[in-house]
Order: C-alpha cells, then structure tokens, then sequence
C-alpha cells in the first residue's frame, strides 16, 4: 500500500520535491498557465497540504503542461511538423487554440466562415499570412452534387441540371466579396500574401486591404478588369502581382487591357513579379510596365493571353527584365513587321516555354532576336516543336543550360545540330523526348556529354532501363528464360 500511494503521489507535479533556491522558484513562476497564477510563497517551499496550489487534472491523470505558459508552449509546438498539427490540436480546447495561432496560410472553401455572423475565420486564424479566398467565391450549387470540376489547383462543386454552363460558373456578388475582405483585413492584419475575386462594382474591399495590411508583398487577383486596378496605388509594398481576367473552363471576365496596365504601371513601381494570365495588351501597356516598374525582374503571361504584336518591341523598355516565361500560350507570339524594328532586352538571361503553340517560324524567330542574350532556354510539353522550328533557337549564342521535357517530334539528329553550336553550353536536360534515342548519339555528342558539368538524360524509359542493365546480362538471362517457358 505504502509502495503504491508513493507512486500515485509521483504523477503530481507539486509533490515533487523542490530544492531551496530562488532561482528554481523563478522558472516555475514563468511556466505557470496564462489564465491561472500560482501562488508561490517566497519563503523556501515546504511540503505542506496548505501551501500546495491545485494541479489541474483530467479524465485521464494530471495535465502537467497546464503549468506551461501559452509563449512557452507555442514555441514547443511550432517544432512539430504541420501535417501533424491537425491531430494535436485534438488534445484539448487550449491546444486547438495554441494551433490555430501557428497556423500561418489557409484556403477558404466557405464565404460564411469569414463573412458571417460569428467571422469564424478571422476569430481562430488571427496570425495568418497567407489566405486564398477563390475556392470560396463561387456559388456553392443549391444541393449536394458529385460532380467535381477541376481547373488548375481548384476543384469545385457544380450542378449538372443548373442553367450555367462550364466556363461560365456563378460568382458571389461585388457586396459579398468587399464586405468579405473588409472582415479578413480588419482580422488579419499580418497578411502577406492573398488570393481573391476582384470586385467588379466597387472595390472598397481592397482598399482596406491595402490599408489595413501593410506588410501584403504578393497580390493575385481573379476575374481582374481594369476598373478593379483602380486602388492598386495603395499597396505600398506589393512586389508579386497576379492578374487572371479570364480562366478557361471557369469563367471569363471582361478582361485587362493597356488601360489597366497603365494604371497599374504608375501605382506598382516596385513590382518584382508580373504574370498576365488571359489578359489583352500591346506596345502601349507593356511599354508602360518598362518605363515605371523599374524593379521588374520576371515577367509570364499564361492562358491564353490575346497579345498584340507589338508588345515583343515593348519589351527593351523592360531595363531589369530577368526571366520571361510564356505558359499556356496558343498565339502569344505573333509578329509580321521588320525585324530590325523590334529592338533587344539584353537582360533577359532565362526564357521558358511551358505548353505553348509552337508552329510559326516567323514569330518564334522575332521572340528569340529580342532576348538573343539569354543564357537559360527551356522547352516543356509545347506543341509542334519539331526539328526545323527547334533549329532557330541556334541563333542564341549564348546559351548556357538547356531544358527539354515532353518535345516527342525533336531527333537525336535535330538536337545535335543545335547543341553543338553552342559553345558556352555547360548543362543539358532531356526528359520525355521519345524521338531522342541512345543508339543514335554520335561521338561528337557523347563528347559534348563528357564535358558538361550538369547532365540529365533520361529521353524515354527504354534508355534509362538500357543504361541501367548494361554489362549485367539481365536483359539477355531474362529472354532465355522466357523463350524457354514458350517452348
């Protein structure tokens, strides 16, 4: 009995026993709950029922952490992984809320949750940072259906029987989505990244954003037109901008033209980031971004973007311009006029194409003049890319590292033709090009392969498998078994 009282006494933290020293009195006295102060005599402690403070206790024993303060339990908490803090915030009501202060980005799939009565989200997540509202800014259909539509990273519930069709999906009205990021700013005043709807009526609701969130650096704006650019001047210290007028399978917007570029231009001056997604420009807009945002190191336009011709002149006003990637693009590039008009960028040092239409000679020839200095190129999944288009990337001289993925018309043939005039060429990367075979590489290229300092080579399934059984014999061991089951 006296061996068992013993034991039972040692799962009580006052029951320890506590050495004579201010200094361990001190430590405890920080460690003590945020709702409940312990009352620590000052005298040296004595094992006394009087003197002893009630250790919280539960279901299942005494909860020691209780006697840890909330700072000192965040900062153990926040060493856990995230994936794990979904079920440790199970443990209890107070570890729920400690783990609602650490989580840091959130996506919303419920309007209510912000904008309700309760305002649920700003009242749990009041340190959060990164926020994506789209999901959320979609008309949720009227019953529960199965139907999922997928676009991109967003999948969304739609009715088969409603009158909408798909590219054509409801979204909340402009009310709904300025009262909406009026409660988040307000809430969350840490943000530093957001993703929304734009208002197409009014757009107070970014301005409060802009206002209340100092410290936003990254903007993406959905169903962007150029009325809804119109309070972009007051984000003072907005360096990544996303503009998607129009998403193909989603909905289609009235679109950005010059006009919002231009304004855009003049109220973002230290814009690092621009990507233009299904956006209309030309000579005027992007020649706007050149002259004012200064500061403008990598430029996309995806989905589809209708650029005039114009726009690849533009761009020698870009003075800073680093990288510059065309995405989803069909007829991004197209130029019919003299080549001598279209000037250099001569700090374009990466373009890369990713899943574009490439069929015009002429166009693509214009695009490689104006960043002819580049010295990282990259062509991934595009289409009607094959030998002869491939040949005029040879005028690039400068070319350092190259990126071929998914190009199933380019030949051993046609890349040895273009590589080996590249002089300066010192990393090479060939994935998924069906055309490119092992038997076919000549001495010169395997030569060329030797002297790179990065090289990946992994054209099609069959020369990885080649490459990894060579001088084994299992290819040959394997044939023989077979063709001895056959007979």
């Amino acid at each position: 009995m006296h061996t068992n009282n013993h034991r039972h006494r040692l799962r009580s933290c006052p029951d320890f026993f506590v050495p004579d020293k201010p200094s361990f009195k001190n430590v405890v006295f920080k460690m003590q709950p945020a709702d409940q102060t312990l009352n620590i005599d000052p005298t040296p402690y004595r094992s006394s029922s009087s003197s002893r403070s009630p250790s919280p206790s539960g279901p299942f024993g005494h909860d020691v952490t209780a006697l840890l303060s909330d700072e000192l339990l965040l900062r153990i908490l926040s060493a856990v992984r995230g994936s794990h803090l979904v079920s440790i915030g199970l443990v209890s009501k107070r570890w729920l809320r400690l783990v609602d202060r650490l989580r840091r980005s959130l996506t919303l799939l419920d309007w209510s949750f912000l904008a309700g009565h309760s305002r649920r989200l700003t009242a749990r997540f009041q340190e959060l940072t990164e926020v994506d509202l789209v999901p959320a800014a979609f008309r949720p259909p009227s019953s529960s259906s199965p139907v999922i539509l997928t676009r991109g990273h967003y999948s969304l519930q739609m009715n088969p029987l409603s009158s909408h069709s798909v590219g054509d999906l409801p979204l909340l009205d402009s009310q709904a989505i300025n009262n909406g990021l009026d409660v988040l700013a307000r809430g969350c005043p840490a943000l530093q990244r957001l993703c929304t709807v734009a208002p197409l009526e009014t757009e107070f609701g970014l301005a409060t954003v802009a206002l209340e969130c100092a410290t936003l650096q990254a903007l993406e704006l959905h169903r962007c037109t150029d009325t809804a650019l119109r309070p972009i001047s007051a984000f003072k210290n907005l360096q990544i901008l996303r503009l998607v007028a129009s998403v193909d399978g989603l909905y289609a917007g009235p679109g950005v033209t010059d006009i919002g570029l231009t304004i855009l231009a003049h109220g973002c001056k230290r814009l690092v980031k621009l990507e233009l997604g299904g956006c209309e420009a030309s000579f005027d807009g992007i020649s706007a971004i050149g002259h004012c945002c200064a500061m403008l190191e990598e430029l996309t336009i995806s989905d589809d973007s209708k650029m005039e011709g114009g726009w690849l002149a533009a761009l020698s006003y870009c003075g800073n311009l680093k990288t510059l990637r065309l995405r989803s693009c069909r007829n991004v590039v197209r130029f019919a006029g003299p080549m001598e008009y279209l000037g250099c960028c001569p700090t374009v040092e990466r373009l890369l194409l990713q899943r574009c239409h490439l069929r015009d000679k002429t166009s693509l020839k214009a695009l490689f003049v104006v960043c002819e200095y580049v010295k990282e190129i990259g062509f991934h999944s595009c289409w009607g890319l094959d030998n002869d288009i491939f040949s005029i990337s040879s005028i690039l001289r400068r070319v350092k590292l190259l990126s071929l993925e998914g190009c199933s018309k380019i030949t051993t043939e046609g890349l040895e033709s273009v590589i080996l005039s590249w002089k300066d060429l010192q990393s090479l990367t060939v994935v998924s090009c069906n055309s490119i075979r092992d038997d076919e590489v000549s001495p010169a290229l395997s030569g060329l392969f030797s002297i790179l300092k990065e090289f990946k080579w992994r054209p099609d399934s069959r020369s990885v498998l080649s490459m990894n059984l060579q001088g084994t014999g299992m290819g040959k061991k394997g044939g023989k078994f077979f063709r001895r089951l056959r007979g």
